[in-house]
């Protein structure tokens, strides 16, 4: 498993598997409102690749390269989530709550920075 502080304020390359307006998989009533995806080639805490959030990105898309400006902890389940938004946006903690309510909701996660 890999140290997801060490992402914080590198550029990073993300392949997206839930793109924005696509439902959850196992939840179809579970709509994403922003891009979804993964660090290729790494591995989280679940055994699976390192999860992202993609803020600032207004449209579908299949990849992505950006910042992490952030990382979502979960106390209650072992897979951090990276944020990633174009070079040189920024989001409070607050917006990154609620631009990923969607799916945080569920857990109990701090925000890293």
């Amino acid at each position: 498993m890999e140290d997801t502080k060490s992402y914080i304020g590198k550029i990073v390359e993300a392949k997206i598997d839930r793109p924005m307006g696509s439902k959850h998989p196992k939840f179809p009533e579970s709509i994403y409102p922003i891009n979804y995806g993964y660090i290729p080639n790494t591995v989280s805490g679940d055994g699976k690749e390192i999860d992202c959030y993609i803020l600032g990105v207004f449209e579908p898309v299949d990849t992505f390269k950006g910042e992490c400006i952030a990382i979502i902890r979960r106390k209650n389940d072992n897979d951090d989530k990276l944020i990633l938004v174009p070079e040189g946006k920024n989001y409070s903690d607050d917006a990154i709550r609620a631009l990923t309510e969607f799916q945080e909701r569920f857990f109990e996660s701090v925000i890293i920075r």
